[in-house]
């Protein structure tokens, strides 16, 4: 069995971005990976839902504490199409999850290196953060569907 890279987990969320656009939402998507497997996948579904929580990355958060049985998410990593918001941000420092692998970078709410960096906080939990992993496919997605959005 071969073993998954950045990149290819980078896929899967993309997966979970295109789902997210199928259903009229902004198409961003979220994995988490423990052990070289995925334990949880999410997108946003903010506008079917009504509610302003629910990025793809808290999904996510919240699926993978169900799987683990527990609020920290130790040994783990997030993968999310988009650079995280604050709150995204706050919940990934929260819930301890070390490693944070993001795609196209945020420029007006990112939270990890382009308008904020949460994690250069003296906080008690400081994520590794590896950016810009297949932005180009992740930064396509999100024009295309505002360019659709903008022609309706």
């Amino acid at each position: 069995m071969a073993i998954l890279n950045d990149d290819d987990f980078m896929s899967f969320a993309i997966e979970e971005a295109k789902l997210a656009e199928a259903e009229d939402e902004v198409p961003i998507g979220a994995v988490i990976v423990r052990d070289g497997k995925i334990i949880a996948k999410a997108h946003n579904t903010r506008e079917n839902s009504k509610c302003a929580t629910h990025h793809a990355e808290i999904l996510a958060i919240e699926e993978a504490c169900r799987t683990l049985g527990g609020w920290r998410l130790p040994e783990c990593t997030i993968y999310v199409t988009l650079e995280p918001c604050a709150m995204c941000a706050g919940a990934i420092i929260n819930a301890r999850i070390p490693n944070v692998v993001y795609g196209a970078p945020d420029l007006r709410f990112g939270a990890f290196g382009s308008l904020l960096d949460l994690s250069e906080l003296p906080l008690n939990h400081k994520p590794e953060i590896k950016r810009f992993i297949r932005a180009d496919d992740c930064k396509n997605l999100l024009g295309e569907y505002f360019k659709k959005k903008r022609q309706k």
